[in-house]
């Protein structure tokens, strides 16, 4: 078995999958893709641009298989690696936990991207009229992320994860809420259950590695 991943320091898709790598304890070489604030990707990795022709990470080379988009990419390492299952059986169950990764990737990651300006480099020749729209936007988007909170919030009531055990659905979700918080994003304290949610996977090994690594990334990379 020789697996190679594609990543990058703040590609929230590609800690999706090392998560689940981790998760399941399989070996895997990770090539880290430069990345900078400025110029994001570009230039983009070769490889990354042979093997996806939307050029962007993660990529997944399992053997002579080649994969990119991190669900797909992740329904493919439950398949071909049951172990430490990620996904449970029952197809209701299953389906809630495709609906709440994908709440995560295309409902509130969207949100989410509009409080990046905040990560910005500085540029004394920023259009100050600019700015102030995209602080509105960011204002407005915090909004619509604490009525998604509140949403989790309920759903987590005396419950440990969201699909009973740990799943894909926490990963996705706790991905984008971890991204979120380096954003500066709304708090998590007013929401009990979602808040202790958070904490107890944050705790795990393979996620507090991602954690880790995320943090590090934005004190080399961000202006924080």
């Amino acid at each position: 078995m020789s697996i190679k991943l594609y990543s990058g320091p703040l590609s929230l898709f590609s800690h999706k999958v090392e998560i689940v790598l981790r998760e399941k304890g399989l070996p895997f070489e990770r090539e880290m893709v430069a990345f900078n604030q400025a110029t994001g990707y570009s230039p983009k990795h070769p490889d990354v641009l042979k093997h996806n022709p939307k050029g962007q990470v993660p990529v997944l080379v399992d053997n002579e298989l080649v994969l990119f988009d991190s669900t797909l990419i992740i329904e493919y390492l439950e398949d071909a690696y049951p172990m430490s299952a990620l996904m449970p059986k029952d197809a209701k169950l299953r389906a809630q936990c495709r609906l709440l990764e994908l709440k995560a990737d295309e409902v509130l990651l969207p949100l989410v991207v509009k409080l990046m300006y905040r990560t910005d480099p500085p540029d004394p020749d920023a259009d100050p009229v600019l700015q102030q729209q995209k602080e509105a936007a960011g204002a407005l988007a915090e909004k619509k992320i604490e009525a998604i909170y509140q949403q989790l919030d309920q759903q987590l009531t005396d419950k440990d994860y969201f699909i009973d055990e740990f799943s894909v659905a926490d990963i996705a979700m706790f991905m984008t809420i971890l991204f979120t918080m380096r954003l500066q994003g709304p708090k998590l304290t007013t929401y009990s259950f979602l808040s202790q949610w958070y904490e107890r996977v944050k705790s795990r090994h393979s996620v507090k590695q991602v954690a880790e690594s995320v943090a590090e990334a934005d004190r080399v990379l961000s202006k924080f």
